[in-house]
């Protein structure tokens, strides 16, 4: 069997080139990896956003467009709500009504088709809602879902975190 040479390259360059390419291909999937995520990361910090928005305006057309149809949530009113139209229910007759809503996310985790965002929130109830007037301190997890090409609040967690005083 005889090898065939190109007439510009030595051994020692193919080889030089050879360790280019190995050492480079991992380099380069990291970078790209990271570009993704860090995209995911800001179009999730979006929805985070417009989420905590659409609760402080009581937009219950926002947040219909935000939720998955069998979105569930442990309400910091201690109730799981499994269904779409109770959560909107408690929008539109104000029990989740606020008259500041802040939302600080801390973590976010990626996987296939779903991102867990954890953080904490500063909200103030507005009247006639539970705890009116008062600034809650909370923490939340939101685990984000993609359905048919388009990222939905699925699964909720809130709590009221007690008080140390």
């Amino acid at each position: 069997m005889k090898l065939l040479k190109h007439p510009g390259l030595s051994g020692c360059r193919v080889l030089k080139y050879f360790l280019f390419v190995v050492v480079m291909c991992p380099v380069i999937t990291v970078a790209l990896a990271q570009s993704e995520t860090s995209a995911l990361r800001e179009e999730i910090s979006n929805l985070e956003q417009a989420h905590a928005n659409a609760i402080l305006k009581g937009d219950a057309a926002a947040l219909d467009t935000l939720m998955d149809d069998n979105v569930t949530v442990n309400h910091p009113t201690n109730r799981i709500i499994n269904e779409k139209k109770d959560l909107l229910d408690l929008i539109r007759q104000g029990i989740i009504r606020y008259t500041s809503f802040e939302r600080y996310p801390e973590k976010f985790l990626f996987f296939d088709n779903m991102v867990i965002v954890m953080g904490n929130e500063t909200v103030v109830p507005a009247m006639g809602a539970p705890n009116e007037g008062k600034t809650l301190i909370r923490r939340y997890t939101n685990i984000w879902m993609k359905k048919d090409g388009k990222w939905r609040l699925t699964v909720r967690h809130a709590n009221n975190v007690c008080s140390t005083q």
